[in-house]
Parts: C-alpha cells; structure tokens; sequence
C-alpha cells in the first residue's frame, strides 16, 4: 500500500467511502465504528484518518520542501467540506484498539487551515494537535511494558472530523448491568433526552459491534449526528443477557453467541462481588486463588469459625496456611484469607470445591494464635475484627464493604445448552463429598473425574482414624484401624455413586502426603495422643518417626500401595462394597474408574493392577452387568511422562494431574512459589504462572508426548486432565488440541470449561 493511501476518507462529507481492503485492516478502535456506521447510511460527522507512518511522511516531505504528498492529504482534508463549500472547524481524536487513560482526549475548535503548507505545518493548529495525539500513545504498551513493535507504532491512526453542530450527548447502547437494549445512561448519570431515530443508530451498532459501546452523538433540533463510540465493560451478566438477546432478535447465530461469551468470566455469576470498591484502598493484596468478595468477622481457628457460623454470623477464617484438618473450618467460614500458598495450595483447592472466596500468599499477614492477633501491613486486628476480600483480584480492606449478591438468570443456561452441541470433550468434575457433586451437576458436570479418596477423612472422626492407621507400629495395629475405615468409605462411596446416577466416578488411591494429615501444635498432638490411648512421648516419637523432608516426593501415592498392601486392600474392598451398594439402588450401572497415583514406573502400575484385578475377581463383579470397572494412572512425573508408552499397556486410562506434573517438571513447589514467581513474572522471565496456565514448551510438551506414547501401544487409551490447569480457558484450548477425551475441574469452574471447549471445538 502507498503512503497516499494511508490517508483516506472513512466518513466523507458526501458521497460514500471506497476503502480497499488493507485500508479496512488498518481501522481500529474508533475509526472502525465509524466507517461502518456511515457505511450502513447513518447520519455521520465527515471523518479522515491518517496514519504514524503517512504523518511522519509528511513531516519529512515538509523538509525536503516536497509537496507530493501533501497535495494528497489536502484533498483528504477537503473531503470534511459539506454542500456549502464552507471548510469547517476541526476535531482531532486518537483511536486505538484499547481504550487508554493516557492518550490525548478529543482537541476541538481547531480552525481550518488557510492554506496547504498550515495542514502539515507542526507550529499550526491542525498539524499540532496531530502531532500531540500521536505523541500520546507512546513508545510502550507491549506486554510487560515492552517498546511496541515498529509495525504495530506504523498502524496507529489519528482521526480528523469536521465539528457538529449540536449538543454532544453520550449514552450506552445497552445498560452495563443487565444488558437490557438501550439506550441506557453512562456511569449512573441521568439519561438525556434523545430522538427516536436513536433507537436505529443503537440497534445499527449492537448489531455492528455485538459488544456495550458508549456512544458520543450531536443532537440539534430533533437530529442526530454520530461523533464516535468505543466498546465497555459491562457485567458478566449484562454480556450473557445481551448474547441471548442478539440471538432471539437474529443479530446473531447461537453459534456466534457461544464464540463471543469470555469464558473467564462466567465464573463471576456464581459468587458475590463487590458493588464498588471506589474509596476503599486495600490494606493487602495476595493472589485471588478462588473468586467471589466476603465480609465478616475475623476468625483464626476452625472452631472460632465454626461457632461463629452457628450463630449465624459471617466469618473469614485467617491462618498461616491450611490443612487437612482445617476443612471443616473453611466450610464454615465465608471466605479465607492464608499468608502462604498459591493457586493449588490447599487452601485454593478446598476453596473452589466449595465456592469459597480466597486469597493466598498475602506475605504481609502474621497470624499470632496465642495473642489471637494477626498483623496485616501496618494493621492489627483481633478476633472478631471484620475484613473483607475479593478472591478475584486478590485484594483484602479493612472493614465490610458492600456486596452484590449474584443473580443469574436463564442466559447462562442457554449459552452453555448451546455450546454443548459443538462440543466433542467431556467435562468432568473434582469432589469427595455428595454436596460437592450434587453442585457439580447443576453447572453440567458429566462424571467425576478425580474423587480424591484421602479427602473423605476431613470430619474430626474420620480424621482421628485416618491418622490410627497413619502411626500404626505394625501390620496388625495397621488392618485394625483400616477395619474402622472401610465402613465409612464404603458409605462414602454408595453414596457418591448414586449421586452421579450412572455418570463415571473416578476414585483415586489413597495420595495423602503424610505431613498434612498428622497433628501439627501441641494442643492438637496432647488431643490426638489422648484419643488414640497413646502417651504423648510416644506420639512424638512415631511422628518423628514419620517426617520426611520433602514430604511432596515422599511416602505418598502408588508407594503407599506398594508398601502398605492392606491399604490398597482396604479401598478397594470399600470401593467394591460402595459399587455393589448403589447398583442395587439404582436403575443406572455403576461406572467405577480406579487411579492409581505419582506412579513413575511400568512395574509399580503392573504390581498395583494385580492385586486389584484379583481383588475384583473375588469381589463378585468382574461379569457384572450392573458394574463397570476400569482401571488407570495419573500421570503426573516427568518418567511416566516419558515412559507412557510401557505403562499404557497396562491400563484403560490415563490422567493427568498438572499440579504436580508443572511441580515436578519445574522443580517449583507450588505452594512456596507465590513467594517468587510474582518477581518472574513482572520482570517477564515467566509470561504466566504455570500454575494458572499449563506451560506449553514444557508440561504441554509432556503430556503430548506422553499422549502420543501412550496411544500407540493402546490405542483404546482414554485421556483425561484432572489438575487445576483443567479450569484454566488459555490451557483448556491446548488440551483441546492434543485430543484429551474428558478435563476434570473444581464445579464451579465447570461452565468455564464447558464454553471454553466448545469455543475450541473441543
């Protein structure tokens, strides 16, 4: 393309604009909205645009004492002259594809120039306000504050307009909160008085845009005139009733409709936000690791937060960090509030299963248990203290502010009803507890893709056995305390399988890194060694016993199996019993799937899978017609990874677990990270915390090549994601392209996955 033909008439005074087609790619922000409502026959202020690269041109022709191009762009700037033949005053605007704070606001009155050399002249008023709008948009802007490419600097483009006549007026084309058709008033503001024929110029530019846009109009004497728009934010809400609405008017395809949703923000419907945090500066800020805002009163303990509960009071349960024992507490509590851990820290976890708000690695939060104190910043609060925090920026205030309660009405529905008939991946969910899945299943979930056994130990009862069977000194000791367990997990297990009404359940072994589930303080170990009929020497002695140093690669998973058979034999005597239970219960067979988990070699799955298949063999159910077992791995160590094609032979299924995969292939704990990888990321090392987003060049290229391995030896080999990379949209469109067969996240991350995959035809 010329220099000359990038300065061109978008919105001529008369006649029609003739734009090619790399003129069309070169509109953005303002510009675009204007050519195509002049372009559709709305009444539309006469408008050129130039570009960097023509602008600079002409400064360097004005130099040379040149005048080729000059002559071009005078006759742009003749082509703002109306009927009258009268040039009139100018307007100079930006207009970039996102709206920024810092450009230059709209120069008005500016006078036409008297002559060719003033139109380029930089002491004259056109050439300087021309000037000034490209200075303000700076050098920066790419990610990271990285200089902007010199391509991206070349296409921007700054708007001459001819001054309307009239009142300038602004609104919007549909109300920001529920998306109803406008036109609706800007910022709460009071709606001026507009013509009918409004009406046509906003249904032209909802059509055009499919986005909120605000509006800028001049009105005289019952007519409009359209100056410019530039797209908003609107409310989750307001998006979803506004997609639905464009679908039943015909604006749009249902298809189109699923296509434009963000899917990052669906899961904004489904908790309370904050009306408005204008005035209030946060004392804090952490990693928003489960969304939704919440007051209350300061708790620090679990036993705080659950008396609070029951006298009906609001409550965030502050601590160091949580554990296994800490769950009841945390359901409990409205919102939590941790000083360590990140995304897929426990306390992020648990959160999300329950539709928590959290936030995590707040690292100015001291929490003083025997003071019943905790220091945020600068500030001390006791118990009963009230804070508020927003899970979905992170952020904790002082004090209570004002929530939005989330009210969702039948347009998430519809979307999500619609996006499910282009999509080819099942989503599946993470929960233990029947309430967990029962809420699951109302966001869509399509089976249980990670029922992490260990997690079904949670009451104080369960947990006091759990930990009998943990310090067991001897394998009688061990059979004793598991026969108490298998009564609660065959219920456990009854009990979830009918909930999920003939959906699969899949039941991962016992994965418990030991540490979490032992007593931590004294009062909790002097407790523990009381109900266990131990002295509290000798409790000490076990625990000690006990600790590893790096628990996280420790004693866990398949290695528990392995060395503790009669816990394999445990479990799968519940499961089985759990299975048998339902299918007498229920019309549906019972699809049980068993994981085995942080397997790194072929011979601890083959070790596994025998003594399961001959548990089963015994069980009653291997012919069973009412029962469908399958058995598989989680894939979650570089090894297996890399040794998929061994391992899958012996299996029907694999999935995998990113948490611990991105744990162990970046040698990063994922719950000390939170510590540094803010540092990585605002000095660009990370793009993205892999934590949040799978790492494509490195956990991606695992899991491909594990996937690849791994189908090759058995090409009936099921693929499935259960890691919190499963309730991720940027990481969903990767596993979507690696052809998984089902993810599996957190419920309420469930219609994220679900629109995200049909978006990816996935």
């Amino acid at each position: 393309m010329s220099l000359a033909q990038e300065m061109f008439a978008i919105a001529p005074a008369t006649g029609k604009a003739n734009l090619s087609a790399t003129q069309l790619k070169l509109l953005a922000g303002k510009s675009r909205w204007i050519y195509r409502v002049g372009e559709a026959g709305f009444p539309t202020v006469p408008t050129v645009a130039i570009t960097r690269t023509a602008w600079e041109a002409l400064q360097a022709e004005r130099v040379r004492k040149d005048n080729k191009l000059r002559v071009h762009w005078v006759a742009c700037l003749v082509r703002l002259v109306g009927p009258s033949g009268k040039p009139p005053a100018l307007v100079v605007r930006t207009s970039a594809s996102v709206h920024n704070g810092g450009l230059m606001p709209a120069k008005t009155a500016i006078p036409a120039p008297t002559s060719e050399a003033d139109s380029v002249d930089p002491t004259r008023p056109l050439a300087r306000a021309i000037k000034n709008a490209f200075d303000s948009y700076g050098v920066s802007g790419g990610h990271w504050g990285r200089p902007r490419s010199d391509e991206e600097r070349a296409r921007q483009i700054v708007l001459v307009q001819a001054e309307a006549d009239g009142e300038a007026e602004r609104f919007l084309t549909r109300n920001a909160q529920t998306g109803v058709l406008g036109p609706a008033a800007v910022n709460g503001s009071a709606l001026p008085k507009l013509p009918e024929s409004i009406d046509a110029l906003v249904k032209l530019l909802d059509a055009k845009a499919g986005r909120h846009m605000e509006c800028l109009v001049a009105v005289k004497r019952g007519q409009v005139e359209f100056l410019s728009a530039r797209p908003i934010r609107a409310s989750a809400a307001g998006e979803l009733e506004a997609a639905v609405d464009r679908v039943k008017s015909k604006v749009w395809t249902k298809q189109t409709a699923v296509s434009r949703v963000d899917p990052g923000r669906l899961a904004l419907l489904l908790h309370p936000s904050l009306k408005s945090s204008e005035g209030s500066t946060p004392i804090a800020t952490g990693l928003g690791v489960a969304p939704g805002a919440a007051s209350g009163l300061v708790a620090f303990t679990p036993e705080d937060a659950a008396r609070l509960r029951a006298r009906g009071k609001h409550c965030i349960l502050v601590v160091t960090e949580t554990g296994p024992a800490d769950i009841e507490g945390m359901k409990a509590a409205t919102g939590i509030l941790t000083a360590r851990g990140g995304m897929t820290s426990h306390a992020g976890v648990i959160a999300r299963i329950t539709g928590k708000p959290c936030v995590a690695g707040v690292r100015t939060l001291t929490v003083d248990l025997v003071e019943m104190s905790c220091r945020i910043g600068d500030r001390e609060f006791h118990a009963g203290d009230r804070l508020t925090i927003d899970g979905s920026d992170g952020c904790v205030y002082a004090g209570t502010l004002a929530l939005a309660q989330p009210h969702i009405g039948g347009a998430m529905g519809k979307v999500l009803g619609w996006s499910d008939a282009s999509r080819k991946v099942s989503v599946r969910t993470n929960v233990e507890t029947v309430e967990s899945a029962k809420t699951a299943l109302s966001f869509g979930a399509e089976g249980i893709g990670l029922a992490r056994s260990e997690h079904m130990f949670f009451s104080p009862e369960r947990m006091l056995a759990l930990r009998r069977m943990i310090l067991s000194e001897d394998e009688d000791d061990r059979s004793r305390a598991i026969a108490g367990l298998v009564d609660f997990q065959t219920g456990d297990y009854s009990a979830l399988f009918s909930t999920m009404a003939g959906l699969p359940v899949n039941v991962r072994l016992f994965d418990p890194p030991l540490h979490e589930f032992l007593p931590r303080g004294e009062e909790e170990i002097d407790d523990t060694a009381a109900s266990l009929g131990l002295a509290v020497r000798a409790l000490r002695l076990r625990l000690e016993r006990l600790a590893e140093i790096n628990p996280m690669l420790g004693h866990r998973g398949v290695r528990l199996a392995i060395t503790y058979p009669e816990i394999l034999q445990m479990q799968m005597q519940a499961v089985f019993a759990g299975a048998r239970a339902a299918s007498e219960t229920q019309a549906e067979p019972v699809l049980v799937e068993v994981m085995v988990p942080f397997v790194s070699t072929a011979t601890e799955v083959a070790f596994v899978r025998e003594r399961v298949d001959a548990m089963l063999a015994n069980s009653g159910l291997l012919h069973s017609d009412r029962v469908k077992f399958s058995f598989g791995t989680m894939i979650e160590l570089p090894r297996a990874c890399l040794r998929a094609g061994d391992i899958a032979q012996m299996v029907d299924f694999f999935s995998f677990g990113t948490n611990d995969l991105t744990q162990t292939t970046f040698g990063i704990s994922r719950d000390d990270a939170p510590t540094f990888l803010a540092a990585y990321q605002r000095k660009g090392i990370y793009d993205n915390d892999p934590f949040v987003s799978v790492d494509e060049k490195g956990v991606g290229e695992l899991i491909a090549i594990a996937i690849e391995r791994g189908r090759a030896a058995n090409p009936n080999l099921k693929i499935g994601i259960c890691g919190e990379n499963a309730g991720d949209p940027v990481s969903l469109r990767f596993f979507a392209g690696l052809g998984v067969d089902y993810v599996s996240c957190s419920p309420y991350r469930v219609p994220v996955a679900r629109l995200t995959l049909a978006q990816t035809r996935g």
